[in-house]
């Protein structure tokens, strides 16, 4: 069986809720996303997995939002990016073995930044993570 973790975004490795938003000094402050994911997700080899991922924001949902997926195989130091949702138009990346298998269920008018990975192989252990920015 495949199983997966999936980090809330880049400061949440280990999953459940993230949070982002850091103001440098001198700058107005930035309101915080949150971003919710299961903690972990297990699938049968052959199969598919959805990857969920809802975010919330006390800011309207700009036009300009991006949600990208990043992948980190079981073992390794690296991650790639698998997924971009920019400028209102889902981009699978050309990248890694995911391209061929992935498909965007998302939402990004109701927060939601799902994806579907579809027949699941066993090198697809590792953290799946969703990152979600709101400009500005």
């Amino acid at each position: 069986a495949a199983r997966g973790h999936r980090g809330g975004d880049g400061h949440c490795p280990q999953g459940g809720e993230g949070l982002t938003g850091v103001s440098p000094p001198g700058v107005s402050p930035v309101s915080p996303i949150h971003v919710y994911t299961q903690r972990e997700v297990y699938g049968t080899v052959g199969s598919r997995v959805t990857l969920s991922c809802s975010f919330w924001s006390s800011e309207w949902i700009s036009e300009d939002i991006s949600i990208t997926w990043h992948f980190q195989a079981e073992g390794s130091r690296d991650s790639i990016s698998i997924f971009h949702y920019a400028k209102g138009q889902p981009y699978i990346d050309d990248v890694g073995s995911f391209k061929e298998r992935m498909e965007w269920v998302g939402n990004p008018r109701r927060k939601d930044g799902t994806i579907v990975i579809h027949s699941l192989e066993p090198t697809d252990n590792g953290t799946f993570t969703c990152d979600v920015k709101n400009p500005p």
